[in-house]
Formats: C-alpha cells, sequence, structure tokens
C-alpha cells in the first residue's frame, strides 16, 4: 500500500500564494506520473497539474502560467506552486500518483487540502 499526505493549503487573499506538497509513503519501486486534482463545491474533480518522472510538465488553460508543479523523486515528493490566486481556484486540492511496484502501476489518492482564496 502507498499513502499520499498533502499539506500546505488554507485561506489566502486573492493575488495571494500558496505552495501546496504530497509526499508519497509505503511500497514504492518508482513513482510515474504525479497528478494535482482538484474539486469546488457542486462541481467535478479536475486536473488541474501532472508531471512525469522526468519533470516534464502539463497544466490545465486556467492554471497556466501561475501554478507550477515541480517534484523531489529522491523524497517521493509533489509540489504545486499556486500564484496570483483567485476566488475560482478555491477547492479541495488531491494529490495522486501512478506508483509502480514489482511489475504492476497502481493509481492512489490523498486526502486531500481545502484551498480557499478570498478577502
Amino acid at each position: 500500500q502507498v499513502q499520499l499526505v498533502e499539506s500546505g493549503g488554507g485561506l489566502v487573499q486573492p493575488g495571494g500564494s500558496l505552495r501546496l506538497s504530497c509526499a508519497a509513503s509505503g511500497r514504492i519501486f518508482e513513482i510515474k506520473f504525479m497528478y494535482w486534482y482538484r474539486q469546488a463545491p457542486g462541481k467535478q474533480r479536475e486536473l488541474v497539474a501532472r508531471i512525469t518522472s522526468g519533470g516534464i510538465t502539463d497544466y490545465a488553460d486556467s492554471v497556466k502560467g501561475r501554478f507550477t508543479i515541480s517534484r523531489d523523486n529522491a523524497k517521493n515528493t509533489v509540489y504545486l506552486q499556486m500564484n496570483s490566486l483567485k476566488p475560482e481556484d478555491t477547492a479541495v486540492y488531491y494529490c495522486n500518483a501512478d506508483v509502480l511496484w514489482a511489475t504492476a502501476i497502481h493509481n492512489y489518492w490523498g486526502q486531500g487540502t481545502q484551498v480557499t482564496v478570498s478577502t
């Protein structure tokens, strides 16, 4: 089994910044893709950003130029630097990872961390 633990959420004013972290632990040989998703009240969960083990990144159009995803493979940790935050960024942010163990890849979710952008 693998556990993903997010941290770094909170309340921030519009235009502010937050940095989310997600640390993976457990039966890990290699973490392939790592992702950040978010889910706002009454809306479907959406992909925010993803990063390969080699550092190739991809972003939702709504966050391009404002959010940066990065990872530390030695620490099995993924980060999401969020700048120029807007009220519409308010959501629960979830970490997700494709983890290789033995010959199988399994997908895991974190518990989520609340981000609220408000005055």
